[in-house]
């Protein structure tokens, strides 16, 4: 069943027919008050849309990323791969498989896709920059995020070859802090940190990577039982862009990246301490490209990072900076043009005593 965010419904409504959110949700409320509570929000928001002849999700199997939503199947998107994880392996019930990871991005938007077994080959080919087709995947959430699973019906397709090297900013758009919203997916944010934390480590399986759990006094993971414990770990930090500052929460590939260290190099600084790499990253300017999220336990909002780039190019920046600068241009309403014959109000009021001059 494909479940639809409330705040995707009211965004579609308000897209669609170009009421204000006031209308929209008075219209919710009113449609709550008739029914006397026997339906949720999110039912009578669907109904409001259905009477207006809005189209909530479409029927197509051919998505823009920002329109995924968990539970869809037989999703057709194309994209460009921003990022490739490790394949990883696992046993399950005395059967080996294969999953991997990778994330891709079009204008609209990222999202993490997953592949099975035979299908985790056809990841290992894919390079950096790659534009691909990928056919008859099926949408899930994974906390709180819509990530595509490739089964065995699916299909990727490389259309375009790239370069090896991400399209770091290429789809995600700027914003200053202070903009950012809850639930703002694929953006781009840049500023200077002012402070780090020390990374939170835990335990997780070696084959599937999930959290492994205390029983008995041993570590254990669902999937696979008692096995060798390996550990991921997450690090927060306070970015500040001179309009606002924002926690910024890096997990395990993006920790790697924001202190150059290697998996191994940090897990040995465990007992060391961090104290040397953070003081070096005070200070420092970042981007860092990921989505918002509410901290429900603090009702605060959070950058979480899916990119770091750790040394912002100063060209980058300029060209930025440039096209901006051009747009606003272009948005500016033309000036009327000059007219090219004068009326009587044109000419300047000429002195008596000039003429008597002449």
């Amino acid at each position: 069943m494909i479940r639809v965010p409330i705040e995707t419904i009211i965004s579609k409504i308000k897209d669609q027919t170009g009421m204000s959110d006031k209308d929209i949700e008075k219209k919710i409320k009113d449609k709550l008050d008739l029914l006397s509570g026997l339906i949720s929000k999110e039912g009578a928001a669907h109904i409001i849309a259905n009477e207006l002849g809005v189209k909530v999700f479409d029927e197509t199997s051919k998505v823009e990323i920002k329109n995924l939503l968990p539970g869809m199947r037989s999703v057709e998107i194309s994209a460009s791969v921003i990022r490739i994880f490790e394949t990883r392996t696992f046993e399950r019930q005395g059967t080996q498989g294969k999953v991997a990871n990778f994330m891709v991005s079009d204008p609209t938007g990222s999202c993490r896709v997953v592949a099975w077994n035979e299908m985790a080959d056809a990841v290992q080919k894919l390079k950096l920059g790659d534009k691909i087709k990928l056919e008859n995947a099926f949408a899930k959430d994974n906390n709180g995020r819509t990530e595509l699973h490739m089964g065995d019906r699916s299909t990727l397709t490389v259309t375009e070859h790239g370069t090896g090297v991400a399209p770091e900013a290429s789809s995600a758009a700027r914003k200053k802090i202070s903009e950012l919203k809850e639930g703002d997916d694929n953006v781009e944010v840049m500023g200077t940190i002012v402070q780090t934390f020390d990374p939170r480590f835990f335990e997780v399986c070696p084959s599937c990577g999930k959290r492994m759990r205390q029983s008995d006094g041993n570590f254990v993971c669902e999937v696979h039982g008692q096995v060798a414990t390996d550990y991921s770990y997450v690090v927060n930090l306070v970015l500040d862009d001179g309009t606002e500052t924002i926690r910024v929460v890096l997990w395990k590939n993006q920790a790697m990246r924001l202190f150059k260290l290697t998996h191994e190099e940090l897990l040995g600084r465990r007992t060391a301490g961090f104290e040397d790499v953070k003081n070096d990253l005070l200070g420092k300017i970042i981007k860092f490209v990921g989505r918002t999220s509410k901290n429900q336990m603090f009702d605060r909002l959070e950058f979480v990072a899916h990119l770091v780039i750790s040394d912002p190019k100063p060209e980058d920046e300029v060209k930025r900076l440039d096209t901006e600068i051009a747009k606003a241009e272009a948005a500016k309403p033309k000036e009327p043009d000059k007219k090219t014959k004068k009326s009587d109000d044109d000419f300047e009021e000429i002195d008596l005593a000039d003429i008597d001059e002449l």
